[in-house]
C-alpha cells in the first residue's frame, strides 16, 4: 500500500538528521573526558563485532564543522544530537567536578549550528552513563542517587544552553537501556541472569527497576526545565521513545491480534503510560506482579504529564505470535514471538543489514495513529528513523553511494508519514533522519552503515555523501505545505 501523492506535512515542519555523541564523537579520553559503561563495555572480549568501539569513530569531537557542512549540503533545517555526560563531569556525581572544556565544546557546537541556521535538538543522555556513577552506586539500579546525579547534570547543561536551545530530549530509548543493558545483556552494562554471558544480573527484575529510575530521572529534570528555563526561555522537553509496529502472525486467531497491542505497550506504553496516564499498562501489571515497581505519590507527580511532545524512534515491523502458557521470568516482551514472516510465510518487508530490520512504512503509519489514540493526539516529533542497507559495508564506493534502497525507505516512510498527518490527524511536527553518517553501531560495530553519508573509516574519517544525502531535501521539498 503506496502513500497517498496528495499528503502533505505542515508549513513549519521540522527535518533534519540525527546522531548520537558515543556513536561519532571519538576523542574519549581527550580534553579532561571521562569513561562511560560503553567505554567499558566495549573492551570486554567479545560484546562487539569486530572488537570495536568508539574511540574514534567519526571523530566529530574534531571535525563539528564537517558535520555542520554536511546537514547544509543536505538542507537540514535541524540536527538531533546528544551531550556525552562524561565529557561535562567526568565522574558524573552532583559533587563531582566539572569540566569546562567539555562544556565549551558543546556551547561552540550550538553556536555553530545556530550561525549555519541549523535548529538544534539536544537528547541529554543517550545510553553512556558515567562509568564511575554504575561503579558506586549501580546507575539506574538505585534510583535515589541516580535522579540526584541525572538532576544536577540536567540543570547544569540547560544554565549552559537553556536560551539558545529550544528543543530537549531527557533519554533516549529507555526500553534499550533497560532490556538490552539488564535483561539480554547485549548492551552496556551487559547485566543479564545468562552465567554464560555475564557473573552480574537478574533478567527478571532489573529491568523493571532500571525503567522506572529513569521515569522518575525524567520527570524530574522535566520539571527543573519547566520550573527554573521554560517560562524565560520558551523551550519544550520531552522523551524519545522507541517501539515498532505489530502485525499478527495469524490475522484469525483472536490471540494473536491481542498479543499485538501488548507488544507495543511492553515496548512502549511501560514508559508512556506514565507520563500520559499515570500509572504502568494492565498488561504489564498482570505479568509481572510485584516485580514492577510501585508508584509513589511524590514519583508519579513528577512523571505524569511530564511531556511537551512525544519523541519517537521507529524503523520497522514485526509479525506476533502469542505464545501459550505461563511467561518465562525473564520474558520482557508479553509472552509472544517475535517473527518476520506470517503464517503463509509472507515477509513483513525486504532484508537489510540489520537482522531486526525490515521495513513496512504502513505500519509507521499505523503506529502513529496507535500512539495519537491512546495519549490524546500529542505533538510528535519523529526523532530516529532510517534503514541499514544490505551488505552495504562490502560494496565498491561507488555502489554504496548509490543508495537507492535508503532512498526507497526514506520516501516510503515520509509519505506515510504525510498520509498520517493528512488522513488520520496525527500531529507529527517534526523528523529526524538516523543518521547523518555511518557510525558506530554499537553491538554491530563498523559493520552495519545507516548514513546518508559514507564515512571512510580506514582514510581519516573521510565523509563522502550518498544519493540518499541528497535526495531526503528533495523528498521534504514535495511534502512539506508552502506556506
Amino acid at each position: 500500500m503506496g502513500s497517498s501523492e496528495s499528503s502533505r506535512l505542515p508549513s513549519d515542519f521540522l527535518w533534519g538528521f540525527a546522531t548520537a555523541a558515543y556513536q561519532i564523537e571519538g576523542a574519549v579520553d581527550e580534553d579532561g573526558r571521562g569513561p562511560s559503561i560503553w567505554d567499558t563495555f566495549c573492551k570486554i572480549p567479545g560484546k562487539i563485532a569486530g572488537g570495536a568501539s568508539g574511540e574514534i569513530a567519526c571523530d566529530s569531537y574534531h571535525r563539528s564543522h564537517e558535520d555542520i557542512a554536511l546537514l547544509k549540503t543536505c538542507g537540514a533545517q535541524a540536527y538531533r544530537f546528544s551531550i556525552s555526560w562524561s565529557r561535562i563531569i567526568p565522574l558524573g556525581g552532583r559533587h563531582d567536578p566539572v569540566n569546562e572544556k567539555g562544556l565549551q565544546f558543546y556551547i561552540q557546537f550550538v553556536d555553530d549550528l545556530l550561525a549555519a541556521g541549523i535548529t538544534p535538538m539536544v537528547t541529554l543522555f543517550h545510553w553512556d552513563l558515567p562509568e564511575e556513577l554504575y561503579r558506586r552506586y549501580g546507575g539506574f539500579l538505585n534510583k535515589g542517587e541516580f535522579v540526584a546525579d541525572f538532576a544536577h547534570y540536567a540543570r547544569l547543561v540547560f544554565q549552559a544552553l537553556g536560551s539558545k536551545v529550544k528543543h530537549w530530549i531527557t533519554f533516549n530509548e529507555p526500553w534499550c537501556s533497560c532490556v538490552l543493558g539488564y535483561n539480554t545483556g547485549t548492551f552496556a552494562p551487559g547485566h543479564t541472569s545468562d552465567r554464560s554471558k555475564s557473573p552480574v544480573g537478574d533478567g527478571s527484575t532489573e529491568p523493571w527497576i532500571a525503567g522506572h529510575s529513569i521515569l522518575v530521572a525524567h520527570g524530574t529534570a522535566v520539571k527543573i526545565y519547566r520550573d527554573e528555563f521554560k517560562t524565560q526561555y520558551g523551550g519544550e522537553i520531552g522523551i524519545t521513545l522507541n517501539g515498532d509496529w505489530a502485525e499478527p502472525w495469524d490475522a484469525e486467531n483472536p490471540a494473536d491480534v491481542e498479543a499485538c497491542d501488548r507488544k507495543i505497550e511492553f515496548a512502549i506504553s511501560w514508559f508512556a503510560d506514565p507520563i500520559y496516564h499515570g500509572k504502568y499498562p494492565d498488561s504489564m501489571i498482570a505479568q509481572l506482579g510485584d516485580r514492577l515497581p510501585t508508584w509513589s505519590p511524590e514519583d508519579i507527580a513528577l512523571v505524569h504529564g511530564s511531556n511537551d511532545f512525544y519523541g519517537m524512534n521507529h524503523y520497522c515491523a514485526n509479525y506476533i505470535r502469542a505464545k501459550t502458557g505461563e511467561p518465562e521470568h525473564t520474558d520482557i516482551a508479553g509472552n509472544l514471538e517475535l517473527l518476520l514472516e506470517d503464517k503463509n510465510g509472507h515477509s513483513i518487508g525486504p532484508i537489510t543489514q540489520s537482522p531486526w530490520l525490515r521495513p513496512c512504512a504502513v505500519g509507521f503509519r499505523k503506529l502513529l495513529k496507535w500512539l495519537s489514540e491512546r495519549y490524546g493526539y500529542p505533538k510528535i516529533y519523529v526523532t530516529e528513523n532510517g534503514t541499514s542497507v544490505l551488505g552495504e559495508n562490502e560494496m565498491p564506493l561507488e555502489q554504496l553511494l548509490e543508495d537507492e534502497f535508503r532512498v526507497g525507505y526514506f520516501q516510503d516512510y515520509i509519505g506515510a508519514m504525510a498520509d498520517a498527518y493528512t488522513l488520520d490527524g496525527v500531529n507529527v511536527r517534526g523528523y529526524m533522519a538516523w543518521s547523518l553518517m555511518d557510525n558506530f553501531e554499537w553491538a554491530e560495530g563498523y559493520e552495519t552503515r545507516f548514513g546518508v553519508t559514507y564515512v571512510d573509516y580506514e582514510h581519516d574519517q573521510k565523509r563522502v555523501p550518498k544519493k540518499s544525502a541528497k535526495s531526503i531535501g528533495l523528498i521534504f521539498d514535495r511534502r512539506i505545505e508552502k506556506s
